[in-house]
């Protein structure tokens, strides 16, 4: 992870003045929408970088150890042995960015990853995930606790009826308290886009979440109806992008649910290399939130390597 963001006090002057162009915003989306994507070593080299930036997710109620820890093996070797040599990239050190579990699964994957000898960062979803309708007491102990049991980063989700109601000072205190409560570990702030309402309401949750000192700013739960979509993303790298104008500090992006195609992944990373240039397509300052798109990039690079597409039982999950 890159340097953290400490984030400034807070500017209601700065978040009052803020407008969004509807139209200009859905125009640019279609731009990227459209974009030409790379064919044949430029895309597997593309794809290849996408697999370095996922966060790769389970989230279900019925989580256990075991399917905890073959996700952490997939994290620890997503792509094929066999697959990465025939394109020269087995000793990279190709590996997802991190898992991501729920609290109560922190410590099953930290050891799974120990045992595998991996440093790959254990992320765990906190504050009332994905609602954030619990007490605030509550969502601080859940943060401490996923960070005790040895969680490197996490991901909070922010309270949508604070942003919904304009109450920025009151969000831009929540969002302290949790960052204060993930002591050495990284924050990522999930805004639920979703439910949010407006584009203008997007871009003032983004700004004061970073000025709370979030590390990244992330669209969604992946549990809400509406998801990760390219007008949103828009909108909140056009945030961060001010806010570094501002600033200087760098804070990453991270586009979640519903990202499920190898292409898809792909036109992610070039909204990110257009929108923000080339030191946001690192996981340092770019994830992928998904539990699904793994298995479709899988696919797309052994038909690169092989010609032809696999059966789903040649790429088990681990």
């Amino acid at each position: 992870m890159s340097a953290r963001n400490p984030g400034m006090d807070l500017d209601l002057e700065w978040v009052s003045k803020v407008r969004v162009n509807t139209q200009a915003v859905l125009k640019r989306a279609q731009q990227v929408q459209g974009c030409k994507v790379a064919k044949k070593q430029w895309q597997a080299a593309w794809l290849l970088k996408a697999v370095t930036c996922i966060d790769l997710t389970t989230l279900s109620g019925d989580d256990t150890p075991s399917n905890v820890h073959r996700l952490c093996m997939k994290a620890v070797q997503p792509v094929r042995h066999d697959l990465l040599k025939s394109m020269d990239m087995h000793d990279k050190g190709i590996t997802t960015a991190a898992v991501c579990v729920y609290p109560s699964r922190v410590a099953d994957a930290v050891k799974s990853l120990k045992a595998a000898n991996s440093s790959i960062p254990v992320a765990s979803v906190a504050t009332g995930f994905p609602a954030g309708q619990t007490p605030l007491k509550t969502r601080l102990e859940e943060v401490r606790m996923a960070v005790e049991d040895g969680a490197m980063e996490i991901d909070i989700v922010i309270n949508r009826t604070l942003a919904l109601t304009g109450q920025w000072a009151a969000l831009y205190d929540e969002v302290r308290q949790f960052r204060e409560a993930c002591g050495h570990a990284h924050m990522k702030t999930i805004l639920a886009v979703g439910e949010l309402g407006t584009f203008t309401n997007v871009y003032k949750a983004s700004l004061v979440s970073m000025m709370a000192g979030s590390d990244f700013i992330k669209t969604s739960t992946g549990k809400e109806s509406v998801n990760a979509t390219y007008p949103v993303a828009i909108v909140m790298v056009r945030a961060i992008r001010d806010y570094y104008l501002r600033t200087g500090q760098k804070v990453g992006f991270k586009p979640a649910g519903g990202i499920r195609t190898a292409q898809e992944a792909v036109v992610w990373l070039a909204l990110m290399k257009e929108e923000l240039g080339n030191e946001w397509l690192s996981p340092h300052l770019f994830r992928l939130g998904a539990s699904s798109l793994l298995a479709d990039i899988e696919r797309q690079i052994y038909h690169y390597v092989t010609g032809r597409y696999a059966a789903y039982h040649e790429l088990p999950m681990a």
